[in-house]
Formats: C-alpha cells, sequence, structure tokens
C-alpha cells in the first residue's frame, strides 16, 4: 500500500501491518517495512507482536465490562457506591460506569501515579479509589487513563480475579487469540515483538516490555495499558464485534450499546470507550502506533498496527496516516 510505503520512507514507523475485514473474515491484508530499522532480517509479519498501549482499554477492559455487563452484574448508570463498597462515602461513589466509560466521570486527567502514590500497587489502588473529583460527572469529556485504570480495578471487583485471567479467560481464549496476553513477554514471544521507544535506563528500545510507565509500575497488568498481540489476533476479535461467537464474554447488544453516541451535545462525541470519526465509524486508538475501527452500518471492520513510537512521540505525523487509512477502508 502506498500510503505506508510514504509512511516508512519518512520514518513516521518503521513498518506497518494491517487488515481490513466483515463478519466473514479478512478481505485484504499487507505487511510493510521493518519491525526494528536496525535489522533488515526483521521484515513486518502477520505473527509479529506489538505492544497495544491504550488498545488494552478495548480488547481487556471494554471486553471484559461487556461481558460483566450482558451478565447482569454490572449497573452502568448506578453509582459505583451501590455496589461497590470500597468507593462507599468517597467522590467516586458519585460516578457511574457509564460516566468512565464516557470520559465524563470528572476523576483528575493526569495518572502520574508513582509522583501521587508511590510504587506499591496496593497503595497506587488506594490513591486512585479516593482521589476528589476535579469537576462534577457529567458535565465534560476529557479522556484518562484513569477511566480504564478504575474500571480494571471494578471488574477485578466484581469478577473476583485479576484482569489479565478475566480477559483470558472470557475473551480472547474462547476467540482463539493465542498471541495475545499482558506482559512482559516471555524470550520467544519477545523476539517476535517489534520494538518501541528508547529506554534511557538501559539505553535500548524496549521490546516485550509495556511502554506505558503507569503500566510497568503495575507489573504491567492494569486497564491503561500492557496488551501485546498480533493482526491476526485482533481480526479475530474485530470479526467478533460483527459475527459474535457464542461464549466469547461479549455479544451484539454490548456492540450496540457502545458504537453509539453516549454523551448528547458534549463534544468531542464518545460511545462506550470508542469514538467516532464520522456518523458509522468509530475507533480507539495505541499511543505506540496502533488502531481499530469498526463500522456496524458498513458491516466492515480495520487494523493498523505500527510501532511508530520507535522514532517518536509526534502525534501529527501518524494521525495523518491514520486519517487517510480509515477513509481508503471504509469509502
Amino acid at each position: 500500500m502506498r500510503l505506508l510505503e510514504q509512511g516508512v520512507r519518512k520514518q513516521v514507523f518503521p513498518g506497518a501491518v494491517w487488515a481490513i475485514g466483515d463478519a466473514a473474515g479478512m478481505l485484504d491484508c499487507g505487511a510493510y517495512g521493518l519491525a526494528d530499522p536496525r535489522d533488515p532480517g526483521s521484515a513486518m509479519q502477520p505473527d509479529t507482536i506489538f505492544d497495544l498501549a491504550s488498545l488494552t482499554k478495548i480488547v481487556a477492559v471494554w471486553s471484559v465490562i461487556g461481558s460483566l455487563w450482558e451478565d447482569q452484574r454490572l449497573p452502568l448508570d448506578e453509582p459505583l457506591a451501590a455496589f461497590w463498597p470500597e468507593v462507599s462515602g468517597r467522590p467516586l461513589g458519585l460516578v457511574t460506569a457509564r460516566h468512565l466509560l464516557t470520559h465524563t466521570a470528572g476523576v483528575p486527567l493526569r495518572a502520574r501515579l508513582k509522583a501521587s502514590y508511590g510504587t506499591d500497587p496496593r497503595a497506587v489502588r488506594e490513591g486512585v479509589l479516593r482521589e476528589a473529583l476535579h469537576r462534577p460527572p457529567g458535565e465534560a469529556v476529557e479522556y484518562t487513563d484513569r477511566a480504564a485504570l478504575i474500571l480494571g480495578y471494578l471488574a477485578e471487583y466484581l469478577a473476583g480475579s485479576t484482569l489479565d485471567r478475566l480477559a483470558a479467560e472470557r475473551i480472547w481464549r474462547p476467540l482463539g487469540m493465542d498471541d495475545t496476553r499482558f506482559g512482559p513477554l516471555p524470550g520467544i514471544e519477545r523476539a517476535r515483538c517489534a520494538p518501541t521507544e528508547l529506554d534511557p535506563d538501559t539505553d535500548t528500545h524496549l521490546k516485550g516490555v509495556v511502554h506505558d510507565f503507569s503500566a510497568r509500575l503495575l507489573g504491567g497488568v492494569c486497564g491503561i495499558a500492557g496488551v501485546f498481540s498480533t493482526l491476526n489476533d485482533l481480526a479475530r476479535f474485530q470479526q467478533h464485534l460483527l459475527h459474535p461467537v457464542p461464549g466469547a464474554g461479549f455479544g451484539d447488544a454490548w456492540v450496540t450499546e457502545s458504537l453509539q453516541i453516549q454523551t448528547g451535545d458534549l463534544a468531542p462525541r464518545r460511545g462506550l470507550f470508542w469514538h467516532p470519526t464520522s456518523d458509522d465509524v468509530y475507533v480507539h486508538y495505541g499511543f505506540t502506533g496502533t488502531a481499530l475501527w469498526i463500522s456496524l452500518e458498513q458491516a466492515r471492520w480495520a487494523v493498523l498496527l505500527t510501532n511508530k513510537l520507535f522514532f517518536s512521540r509526534a502525534r501529527e505525523p501518524i494521525a495523518a496516516v491514520r486519517n487517510a487509512f480509515c477513509t481508503l477502508a471504509f469509502a
């Protein structure tokens, strides 16, 4: 694809893999460039493993929350304090799960977990759940990683298990997503992983270790980031959104509920963790250079995976590629 060739040539990313499909599976796919520009033998492949970054919010948190909602174990519109004793009497107790899923909860915008709560995961959890709101729930749409972190904690409380186990048991295994897991990755899988940003502590590019610092602080498993996956696995996931596999966590009801505007006249518009790029196409992005799109109206999905973070944190170059890719995929 000429678009991705240009992205490699302009060093927007070292390489990319992509797929477009419908309810029956892939319609087209491809790979271009290198996983590691320092290694001429590291051609991108459909089984190259990527740090999904914020796509963790979709393939783990949103999915597990949806399965709990469809099991009638999670009311979206009741204050959290009504069924989560840990936040009773705290500011977070006034928030609903729908507020968190639409980024309208009014929780603090920046994570900065270490600076605020230290390095003990238990202290981080306690600090996040007791933190004051910075505005009333429902007042504004403000993207924050804390929403997914809190929902991950909530899922663990409701289901009595850890987020990584919940995602694997409820979503990934039933869908045959065998290459999808929270990191750090073991040696064999790490060798297949596309490296991301240069780690100043080791003077090497992170590979098989989650880029997001908050996720690393929490041992690699949290709602913010931490999941690694492949093009083929994400194609299975996207296909499930259009043609649900029986017994795989969530189904049509959760997808339909999520892929519609939930925020009224507030801007930017939001569904449940997904946001619209147009009237019928919804998307979620990952900071490392990953993206998922889905359209119920067109019955089509798309996946674009890059490791753009190897070169830069700049948002504009990858945004231009993503926008152009979306236009081509859903024309």
